[in-house]
C-alpha cells in the first residue's frame, strides 16, 4: 500500500508540467499604442460603408427612451420612440439605387439617438465622435493597459484623457470632447471600437455659464459583430446632470436594437 507521502509526491509530479503548459500559451505582448491608433483610424474610414451595408441587409427595431428628472430626482417626462428597419429582402445589386447618399433608416436622425440640442437638454457625444481621426488623436493622451474578451472576441483596452495643452474649441461639442476621459475596447482582429465608456473630467459651461452648465455626463456604447463581419451598435446609454438657466435637471437616455436578423 502506498504511503500518504508517496501519494502526495505523485500528485506534485503530475501537477509540475502545468505551469510549463501555462507559459506555452501566454498572451502575446501588447502592440505599440501608435500601431493600434493607426489601425483604428484606417478602419474608421470604412465605417460609413459598414453602416450602410448593415442597414441594407439586416432588419431590427431600435427603441429610444429619454427620461427627464428634476433636482429631487422626480420623473417629470418620459419619451419613448420605436423605429423599425425593414429593408427589402433583395441584394442591392439587383435594385435600382437612387442618386445621392443612402438615407438612414430613421429618416436621418443622429446615429446615437440622443437629443440634438447643443445645451443641457441635449447630448454631448455620438459614436462618430470617437472616430480616431487626426483631430481627435491630437486632443488626448492614450495608454494601452491590457486585454479583455467581449462576446468571445479579444479586445485591447485603450485608456484616454485630455492632452496637457490648449485645445481648440470651435463649438459646444468641442468643449465636451476636450474635457472627456475614459476607455475604449478595440477589437484585436478587426481594430473596430467594440465598446466605449466616457465621462467628463470637469464642468462644461454653456455660453459662459449664463445659459447653463453640465457637471456630470457619462456616455457608453456597445457594438457587436455579425457572422458576415459587419458591426452594429447594440446599446447606447448616457446620463447627464446640469443646469439650464436656473433650473437643475437630470436626463437619462437609453437606446437599443432588438430583433436583429439578416434578410439576405
Amino acid at each position: 500500500m502506498k504511503s500518504i507521502w508517496q501519494t502526495i509526491a505523485g500528485a506534485v509530479l503530475l501537477a509540475a508540467p502545468l505551469p510549463l503548459l501555462g507559459e506555452s500559451i501566454a498572451e502575446p505582448p501588447l502592440p505599440p499604442v501608435a500601431t493600434v491608433l493607426d489601425r483604428v483610424a484606417r478602419q474608421t474610414e470604412r465605417e460609413s460603408d459598414n453602416d450602410r451595408a448593415f442597414n441594407q441587409r439586416y432588419g431590427y427595431t431600435r427603441t429610444k427612451v429619454t427620461e427627464y428628472r428634476n433636482a429631487k430626482g422626480d420623473l417629470k417626462k418620459r419619451e419613448e420612440k420605436k423605429i423599425a428597419n425593414n429593408p427589402p429582402a433583395a441584394p442591392v445589386a439587383y435594385r435600382t439605387r437612387p442618386a445621392g447618399p443612402v438615407p438612414e433608416p430613421n429618416g436621418g436622425a443622429d446615429k446615437s439617438g440622443a437629443i440634438k440640442d447643443a445645451n443641457v437638454r441635449g447630448k454631448a457625444f455620438e459614436k462618430k465622435d470617437f472616430s480616431l481621426n487626426d483631430d481627435l488623436l491630437g486632443r488626448f493622451e492614450f495608454d494601452l493597459t491590457g486585454r479583455e474578451t467581449i462576446n468571445g472576441r479579444p479586445t485591447l483596452l485603450l485608456d484616454f484623457k485630455p492632452a496637457k495643452k490648449s485645445l481648440p474649441e470651435r463649438n459646444i461639442k468641442d468643449r465636451f470632447i476636450n474635457k472627456a476621459a475614459g476607455r475604449v475596447w478595440v477589437d484585436e482582429a478587426d481594430y473596430v471600437i467594440a465598446k466605449a465608456d466616457v465621462y467628463l473630467t470637469e464642468t462644461v459651461n454653456v455660453v459662459g455659464g449664463l445659459v447653463g452648465a453640465v457637471w456630470k455626463f457619462n456616455y457608453s456604447f456597445n457594438r457587436e459583430r455579425t457572422l458576415d463581419g459587419l458591426w452594429f451598435t447594440r446599446v447606447v446609454d448616457w446620463h447627464l446632470e446640469g443646469r439650464e438657466v436656473i433650473l437643475r435637471r437630470a436626463i437619462d437616455y437609453h437606446e437599443g436594437k432588438t430583433g436583429v436578423r439578416k434578410l439576405w
